[in-house]
């Protein structure tokens, strides 16, 4: 019984780190530097474990993580207010390594402010 119980023990310790390397911490995103440009989105995700754009600005196009869907909502963004096409002011903060990605901390949806954080 007590073999079962370690081995049980082991595997859901193995599970609990299991995911780590797939989440990115917000510490990865230098908070120093804001962003801040309106463009054009190229493409859409509204899923969990957080909503995502690409949204173009100027020649370059970036990779936006947004907030968890259920904040989003929460917040009165709809995946219609973030689909591909739509134009979209994005702030936030730049990826310290990946120089396509950042991090939305808020978005303007037709001069509407709405806080990601």
């Amino acid at each position: 019984m007590i073999l079962i119980q370690r081995f049980l023990a082991i595997l859901l310790l193995a599970g609990c780190f299991a995911f780590l390397p797939f989440h990115h911490g917000w510490a990865d995103y230098n908070q120093e530097k804001t962003l801040d440009y309106t463009g054009i989105i190229q493409e859409s995700k509204y899923e969990n474990p957080h909503a995502t754009i690409r949204i173009k600005d100027k020649k370059k196009i970036w990779l936006v993580y947004l907030a968890p869907v259920s904040r989003m909502e929460a917040r009165g963004i709809n995946a219609d207010m973030v689909r591909k096409g739509n134009t979209l002011r994005v702030v936030g903060y730049p990826h310290k390594k990946n120089k396509n990605e950042m991090r939305a901390e808020r978005i303007f949806v037709n001069e509407t402010k709405y806080e990601l954080r």
